[in-house]
């Protein structure tokens, strides 16, 4: 029984700080472009002329 009465705790502390750092990116602007890297990825660098 004392397991619970601390796992509770630490299970509720850890989810909390996990929402915050989810609200952290989301304000620090993690998530603007997700469709940039999926079309970057795409793009052919071989288009630079030779040296």
């Amino acid at each position: 029984m004392t397991g619970v009465l601390i796992l509770i705790p630490i299970a509720l502390g850890l989810g909390l700080m996990g929402l915050a750092a989810f609200f952290w990116a989301v304000r620090s602007g993690q998530f603007e472009d997700p469709d940039g890297a999926a079309s970057r990825i795409l793009m052919d660098d071989d288009d630079r002329p030779a040296a």
